[in-house]
């Protein structure tokens, strides 16, 4: 159709003479150059209308370059739009993979968005809980009046209503427009440790604190009276501040070693350990502690080599046969045992003494843990021995075992998989 009306316009022109043909031809190219204008502005019409991503119409001259620049600033935002996609994308997947809980909130304290950390946190429910007001699902009065405060300086710490075991650290952020950022994390374990601490300083504090006084008076009775004491009672009084004194070293020994335990101190090179001979050693030992005042007696049913570090080792086993002896009355008896089969190996420990009760069973390993702590100190006791053991035995892939009766006695056994024991 344009072609036929520039033919037209042409044999128009071709009518006139002189200056009124220059005018017809002027007309022409004018109507012409409108024409063609009009048709590339309705092809570009009819491309913009499709959908993103369509190449560009083919043209002709200076209308073929405009369509090619619009064809490439297409491609270069199109590539522009895919990367921010991509960005946004790792973005949400960290965030959905936080370890800390997070909601946005528009400034009507509206769910906009959350991730999965901040249901758990707060039990709620992205799919049904998006849209509604964060104050009306989490209506703990502390967090109300947090979240509506001005300013958020310090960091609030809450227990939520429904698991009030968990404590939480609660972070707003202001946003633009109103908007705002709660970012929630889980400080259970650190309140938890942080109570452990204050306990083991205040427990250690408590134990030295009675040798020290004892120590001390001692020492100021001998000072202010030392010509009114006989020698016997000098020494009376030297002995037990020299008892008192190895009882804090031997505080004091323990607390390293449990704290080099804890720490996680590099384990000492795996080195095979006669069973037996530790065993044996073990025994003789508990016989020069008990002092003759129990029947030791040593039981074994094969031999082989423990995988580990004898030293930790050592620690573990003369521990349980210490606590036999402090806490099994004069006149009782201690067996001393190790047996190695293709199941593994067992040390055990067995006693009449005074016993446990089960309730206590398994708080034993706590530090500074003690069923009876008059008891405890009289026999010297730290509160840390099963504590080293518990470690030791973790380090060694090994469990411990304790079967109880007050008043009957007790059964102390560590196990030691296969793959601990040496036939050699």
């Amino acid at each position: 159709m344009p072609v036929l009306a520039l033919v037209a316009l042409a044999a128009l022109a071709g009518a006139f003479r002189g200056s009124d043909a220059a005018f017809a031809l002027i007309f022409v190219g004018f109507a012409g150059s409108s024409i063609i204008l009009a048709r590339n502005l309705r092809v570009l019409v009819a491309w913009a209308r499709q959908p993103v991503g369509t190449a560009a119409p083919q043209g002709e001259g200076l209308w073929g370059q405009v369509f090619a620049e619009l064809d490439a600033r297409v491609q270069r935002e199109g590539e522009v739009k895919e990367r921010l996609s991509e960005e946004l994308g790792r973005f949400q997947q960290a965030v959905m993979a936080m370890p800390d809980g997070l909601i946005y909130l528009t400034e009507d304290l509206l769910i906009e968005w959350m991730n999965p950390m901040a249901e758990q946190h707060f039990d709620l429910d992205r799919r049904k809980d998006v849209r509604t007001p964060l104050v009306s699902l989490v209506r703990q009065p502390e967090f109300v009046a947090y979240l509506s405060a001005p300013h958020h300086a310090e960091p609030l710490v809450m227990h939520p209503a429904r698991r009030r075991e968990r404590s939480l650290q609660i972070v707003v952020i202001s946003l633009a427009a109103g908007r705002r950022m709660v970012l929630s994390r889980d400080v259970t374990q650190i309140e938890r440790l942080e109570t452990m601490r204050r306990d083991f300083v205040a427990n250690v504090s408590h134990e030295l604190r009675t040798p020290l006084t004892v120590v001390g008076g001692f020492l100021e009775t001998l000072i202010d009276g030392l010509e009114d004491f006989s020698h016997a009672d000098i020494i009376h009084f030297l002995t037990l501040a020299s008892e008192q004194s190895t009882r804090m070293q031997r505080l004091i020994e323990e607390l390293l070693t449990l704290s080099a335990l804890e720490t996680g101190a590099p384990a000492q090179n795996d080195v095979a350990v006669d069973a037996l001979e530790l065993v044996r050693e073990v025994c003789r030992e508990t016989e020069l502690l008990s002092a003759g005042r129990h029947e030791v007696r040593l039981t074994t049913e094969g031999g082989g080599a423990l995988l580990g570090s004898r030293k930790e080792l050592h620690s573990a086993f003369s521990n349980l046969a210490s606590n036999a002896v402090r806490y099994t009355p004069a006149g009782g008896h201690i067996e001393i045992g190790w047996r190695a089969n293709a199941a593994g190996g067992e040390y055990w420990v067995r006693d009449d003494g005074i016993g446990v009760d089960a309730a206590h069973i398994p708080r034993l390993t706590e530090r500074f843990y003690r069923v009876d702590r008059g008891r405890s100190r009289e026999t010297g006791g730290t509160g840390l021995g099963l504590a080293i053991v518990k470690h030791v035995l973790t380090r060694h892939q090994s469990e411990l075992r304790i079967d109880s009766q007050p008043g009957e006695g007790s059964r102390f056994s560590i196990v030691f998989p296969p793959a601990r024991v040496t036939s050699g």
